[in-house]
Formats: structure tokens, C-alpha cells, sequence
């Protein structure tokens, strides 16, 4: 019905299986209705031996299930792998088995198709049944078949189901039986060359008891697996809970209670055949004897006084067991006095005996002639073999060469040839799934021829040699035709995307040839695609040159020199080109010649640069060199302008200054402004005076003091 792939549940970040229906069958309303009904049906079993239903929903024209994701392997892997199981390991896992159908059962649900693929054992040993998917409920109002139709897999369905018949838990029961067989005896109980041949068998035949293929088979198992197993209904275990406890009396070490029941049928069989046979004649060896007639009829009013006499209700187990073991003893001494009459006086000879005949690879016919012409009776059992041609014998029980009574019955083991599998279905999904499919299945995968499709996805599995279910050997080879995607694709719109998402999606559409071209572009960002040739939109065939043009940004261009310039100056240069000014806060110190004081003495990146439209463009501005004033006292008047030059400062002379005689500045700088250690900005002036003496007039000859 499905694939099955293992998910994350990304809003719980937990690991899950999702279950998705394959495209034919959604279409098909009947299988979208199982579907349905598998996820509602295992949803309401909570049960640690039935795989979790999480989810179930649609998705466009996708239906899924989300599920427990189960790490192990199917019993049917496990049995081709390994054969049969330990008896113990194999009721273990029975049992485990059975309490889930004691779940769904008591839930009111049917599983109709246990088998062997539908059992799964975890890494740690654990039981899990899966697929619910032709589960009926209880109270279901509309089959999900047609009346009569038959469900399941023909191997292991019940009498019941191969007769069209209503299934109930008692199928799940002899279907679980069949299993048990499988798992003890390494083969299925029914073989054939076909579905019918075997559901016939399930009906008419009974199979032969497990100890006679796998002799490791202990009674008490034997007898469950045979209850299980019987063709009515009524004959079997009525719960899978019965079952269980069956097994578990097993596993125990105690005496199921089909065995029991086996043990008490066979006493009581026994008991009526001495009952009924006619004492011996001492006078004669062997005698023809007459059949006894018949026992009397009870009339109805014996049967009365019978019921009266003997009620029901009023009988106890242990006069029961006791009765059991009266009749198994009497039949013990009725057979050694039977013996001691018939032996006569003198010791019989030893009975001859012949010996089993070499019947490998004779053909089936050939092997029969010669067991008959020797007084064999003869029973045949086919099995699978891989190396001995179909319809040959593989072997007899008795083995050959081994002494045997005359009349014995010899078992032929004929090869049935290969085990044959069914083909899987591996259309509609990707070919490397069905590559792994057809290999974890046994096949071998041929070839994988391409071919274009308009309507099926590339990669995706067309058809197959062989149809899905043919029984086939393992290793055929199963050639597949693969799509190849269709021949004319739409180009996709991908303007404004990123480059390495453009290149996925025409990879992922089917174009074969795709390449990346670069161009500068004013309003696309960098990376991301301008256009495409062929262009959006237009056919191309699928091998066709798809170029992807991407955005490199804006053409750059050298940025220029805006040295010298205001700041409003500048912001219009550069406007033209779309840059943005950015005036700093720092400032680049300038003297008075350079012309700079005020205006942009700095920027970044430097003139001639190449830059994009955009980019942003930090200037400086130009502010007077700060100088500290020289001591000039002392100095002559051409000294001190010669240092001041050096300093980047001029001289002016204001006069002269009277100076003391004995001052020594007569002819030099006496004083200056601004004084020295002042700050002050470049090309700044520094005016002087120089000193001069002025001699004092001589005393007044007129004036005298006395």
C-alpha cells in the first residue's frame, strides 16, 4: 500500500517512521479508506508489543502516517537467515505476539493478516506488530471488501478466510499458529505452486506435526501449535489471551493444556479400541475373526435415567483423572495378555528386516517404483533447495542404508526447487529505493534504461520487468526503466534569488547544462540573480545552455580628490555619483600657506580609489598648525624674524623701548607680544620693540643750592 521512510519529528526531536500511500492507490478511494482505517485502528491500541500510531493526515494529494520508528527486522528476515528458531525463543515470541492481539482483540479489532512480515523483534528482543491495514473492527457498518472476497496472505490466513468466510479473533489465532509452525520448522505448513493451491490446503489437508520435520519440537509445543491450527473454529483457542497462557505454562516448564487434552483423547481412543475388540483364542496363532455387532441403541428413556443418575454438575476433576488412568492401565495389561495369548509357547523368530534404498536425484516416479517394489509405503514432502533440481529427491525418512521393518513408511523429501519470492513493487518511487528494495529482497537489479517523460519526475521508476508479485528465485534480475524527466522544461522566474538556489532548482527541474555569468547591476545586492537565457518563462529543452546572470553590485569608478574643497563643495561632487559625505570629527592640522584652514584636508578612502555607488566617503577638515612663542629678548631684530620664520611666524617692529644703561638690550629685542611659551596659530605675527638708552641732562649749573 506504502512507503515507509524514516523521519524527525521536528517538534518533538524525536526520530519517527512515516508511512505514505503510494500515488496509484490515493486515487482509489477503497485504498484510501484501508489506509484511513489503519491509522484509527492501531491508534486505539496503547500496547507496548504494537507499533505507536502518532499521526495521520493529507498533504495535497499525499496521504501519510506517522508511526513508532522500530529498529530491528522482521521475523521473515529473521527466519531466511537464520531457519528455525529455538523452541523456547520461538514461544517466546509467540506469546509476546499474543498478548497484542489479546489487546486489539479486547479493543474489538481483528488483524486478519499476522505473518511473518508483519512481526518485527527489536535489538533488544521485544516483540511489535505493525500493519493494521485490513483490520476490521467490530462495529463496522461497510466492509472494506467485497462479500466473499478474500484478505491476508494466502500462506498463513485461516480455513475461514480462504473460504471467503466472516474472520474473527479466532483467525488471527490459527494465522499466529502458522507462524509458531514457521518459526519451529523453518518452512511454512502449506506449500504450492500458487495462492489457491494453498488456501485449499488451509482448508482440506492437515499439516504434518512440527516434530516430524524438526524433531527438537516438544510435545507441549506441538500440541499448541496443532490447536492453533485447527480447521474449526470452535476446536481452537477461542482467545488469543488462552493463548497466551498456554504458552506461558510452556515456557514454565509445566504441561500445556493442549497437551493435556491431547493425552486424554488418546487414552480415551485406546480404551474404546480394547473395549470394542473380541478376546483372543488361546487355540490358534492367527485367526479370522468376526467384527462384533454393534452396541444396543439407548432409547430415550435409558438416556433419562442415565442423565439422572450420572448428573453433569455432580462430576469431579479427580474422578475424572482417576477414570483416565484406570482405562490407560487396563489397556496396558488387556495389550500384555493380548501379547502372552498370541506368542504361544515358543519364542517367535526376529523379524526380518530390509534396508532403505539410496533414492537421491532419482525423479520423484523413479523413487516411488522402487519403494514399492520393495513393500514400502511411501508420503512425500516437498521442500525448497537451491541445489537440487526441482522434482528430485533430496533425501528419505529413514535415511538410506538404515534397517527397517518390511512395510514401514519411507518419506520422500522432494526439491521444490528455489525458494521463490514475490517481486516487489518498485514503480513510483525513486530508483535508488528500488535498487535497495530488490536487493534487501534476494533479486538482482539489470538495467536501468532512461526515458523522457513530461509527467513523471526525474529518477523516478516507470515500470519493471517483472510484475510486482510474480513468485520469482532468488537473484533474478529485474531490469527497470527509469525517467529521465521531461525533454522541454519551463524556465523558472528566479530574479531577486540567491545564486546557489537558482543553480539547485534548474539542477532539481531537470536542466542539464547550467552556468553562472556575472554583471554589474545598480539594484540588485551582490550574489543574487539579475535574469536568465533563455529567459523566464520560455521553453528550453532539458540539455539546453541555461545562462544564470549574478548582481556583482554597482560598477565601481576612482573616487575623486576632494582635498581643498568646502564641505558643501564636496557634498555636491560627490551626490552626483550617489555616495554618501561623512564628515569626521577629527580634524588634520594645516598651516596658513597650504591654503587648508577651514576646508577638507583629509579623506578615506584616498583620491582615485575605486568605489561603488553607496559607499560612504569620510573627509576631514583642515584646522591652523598651533605654534609656541619663542623668548626673542636679546635677540637682534633680523634674528628674531629668522626664527620666527622657522616657526612659521612673522615679525613686526613696534619702536623702541628705553632700556637701562647697564641692560645690555640697546639695539635688541627689549619686549614682545604675545609673550613667550604663548600658543598661537600658524602664520601668526609677533610684534617687538627694540630697547634704547636715553642719557640724563646735566645738572643745571644755575641752581645751586647754596
Amino acid at each position: 500500500m506504502g512507503d515507509v521512510f524514516a523521519a524527525e519529528d521536528i517538534a518533538l526531536g524525536r526520530r519517527v517512521a512515516i508511512k505514505i500511500l503510494h500515488p496509484q492507490f490515493a486515487r482509489d478511494e477503497a485504498f484510501v479508506s484501508r489506509f484511513r482505517r489503519e491509522a484509527q485502528n492501531a491508534a486505539g491500541l496503547n500496547h507496548p508489543n504494537i507499533v505507536s500510531i502518532y499521526d495521520f493526515g493529507k498533504h495535497e494529494d499525499t496521504y501519510f502516517m506517522v508511526m513508532e520508528l522500530i529498529q530491528g527486522r522482521t521475523l521473515r528476515d529473521i527466519r531466511k537467515t537464520e531457519g528455525a528458531l529455538l523452541p523456547r525463543r520461538a514461544a517466546e515470541i509467540a506469546a509476546e505476539t499474543a498478548a497484542a492481539l489479546t489487546v486489539a482483540h479486547q479493543a474489538g479489532v481483528y488483524h486478519r493478516d499476522i505473518k511473518p512480515g508483519n512481526i518485527m523483534l527489536t535489538p533488544d528482543g521485544s516483540v511489535k506488530v505493525t500493519d493494521f491495514g485490513i483490520a476490521r473492527a467490530l462495529d463496522d457498518s461497510e466492509e472494506l471488501t467485497r462479500t466473499g472476497a478474500v484478505i491476508g496472505t494466502a500462506t498463513y490466513f485461516s480455513p475461514e478466510q480462504a473460504q471467503g468466510l466472516p474472520a474473527d479473533a479466532r483467525s488471527d489465532i490459527y494465522s499466529l499458529g502458522v507462524v509458531l509452525y514457521e518459526l519451529l520448522c523453518g518452512q511454512a505448513p502449506f506449500t504450492g505452486e500458487s495462492p489457491v493451491a494453498v488456501a485449499y490446503q488451509h482448508v482440506a489437508e492437515f499439516a504434518e506435526p512440527p516434530s516430524g520435520i524438526n524433531p527438537d519440537v516438544p510435545a507441549d509445543l506441538e500440541s499448541v501449535v496443532e490447536r492453533a491450527m485447527e480447521k474449526e473454529p470452535d476446536a481452537r483457542y477461542q482467545t488469543a489471551e488462552e493463548l497466551r497462557t498456554d504458552l506461558l505454562r510452556y515456557l514454565r516448564g509445566e504441561t500445556t493444556v493442549a497437551h493435556q487434552m491431547t493425552l486424554e483423547q488418546e487414552a480415551i481412543a485406546a480404551a474404546a479400541a480394547i473395549a470394542a475388540a473380541p478376546p483372543p483364542q488361546p487355540t490358534a496363532q492367527t485367526r479370522l475373526m468376526n467384527s462384533p455387532p454393534p452396541p444396543p441403541t439407548a432409547t430415550p428413556d435409558q438416556t433419562a435415567r442415565h442423565v439422572a443418575q450420572y448428573p453433569e454438575g455432580g462430576r469431579s476433576q479427580t474422578s475424572y483423572i482417576l477414570a483416565i488412568v484406570g482405562l490407560v492401565l487396563l489397556l496396558g495389561v488387556g495389550i500384555f495378555l493380548l501379547w502372552q495369548l498370541l506368542s504361544g509357547p515358543s519364542t517367535p523368530a526376529a523379524p526380518d528386516t530390509v534396508t532403505v534404498p539410496a533414492l537421491e536425484g532419482l525423479t520423484q516416479d523413479q523413487a516411488t517404483e522402487t519403494l514399492q517394489q520393495q513393500g514400502f509405503l511411501i508420503s512425500f514432502r516437498q521442500v525448497p533447495s537451491a541445489e537440487v533440481q526441482e522434482g528430485l529427491v533430496i533425501s528419505s525418512e529413514p535415511p538410506a542404508g538404515e534397517e527397517v521393518e518390511p512395510g514401514t513408511k519411507v518419506t520422500l523429501i522432494i526439491s521444490a526447487g528455489p525458494e521463490q519470492y514475490p517481486i516487489p513493487n518498485v514503480t513510483d518511487i525513486p530508483v535508488e529505493q528500488a535498487r535497495e528494495r530488490l536487493i534487501s529482497d534476494g533479486f538482482v537489479v539489470g538495467t536501468e534504461t532512461p526515458q523522457d517523460d513530461q509527467d513523471i519526475a526525474e529518477g523516478i521508476v516507470i515500470s519493471q520487468s517483472l510484475p510486482a508479485g510474480t513468485e520469482a528465485d532468488p537473484g533474478t534480475v529485474v531490469n527497470l526503466v527509469v525517467s529521465a524527466g521531461a525533454r522541454f522544461l519551463v524556465v523558472p522566474e528566479l530574479e531577486g534569488v540567491a545564486q546557489s538556489i537558482a543553480q539547485e532548482e534548474l539542477t532539481r527541474i531537470g536542466f542539464e547544462d547550467v552556468s553562472v555569468e556575472e554583471e554589474f547591476s545598480d539594484e540588485m545586492l551582490e550574489g543574487f540573480v539579475t535574469r536568465t537565457e533563455p529567459a523566464a518563462g520560455q521553453l528550453a529543452q532539458r540539455d539546453e545552455p541555461i545562462t544564470v546572470y549574478v548582481s556583482q553590485g554597482p560598477e565601481p569608478f576612482p573616487l575623486s580628490d576632494l582635498t581643498g574643497r568646502t564641505v558643501e563643495e564636496a557634498e555636491a561632487l560627490v551626490a552626483e555619483r550617489d555616495l554618501i559625505l561623512v564628515v569626521a570629527s577629527e580634524t588634520v592640522s594645516v598651516t596658513l600657506a597650504s591654503g587648508l584652514d577651514g576646508k577638507i584636508a583629509g579623506q578615506e578612502p584616498p583620491p582615485g580609489t575605486e568605489v561603488v555607488a553607496g559607499q560612504e566617503i569620510q573627509v576631514q577638515l583642515g584646522v591652523l598648525l598651533q605654534v609656541q612663542v619663542p623668548d626673542l629678548e636679546g635677540l637682534t631684530e633680523e634674528e628674531a624674524r629668522s626664527q620666527l620664520l622657522d616657526l612659521g611666524l612673522t615679525l613686526a617692529v613696534a619702536g623702541t623701548v628705553e632700556v637701562p644703561p647697564d641692560s645690555g638690550l640697546e639695539g635688541l629685542v627689549a619686549s614682545q607680544e604675545p609673550a613667550a611659551d604663548t600658543t598661537v596659530d600658524d602664520g601668526s605675527q609677533v610684534t617687538v620693540a627694540i630697547g634704547v638708552v636715553t642719557e640724563e641732562p646735566p645738572p643745571d649749573e644755575g641752581d645751586d643750592d647754596g
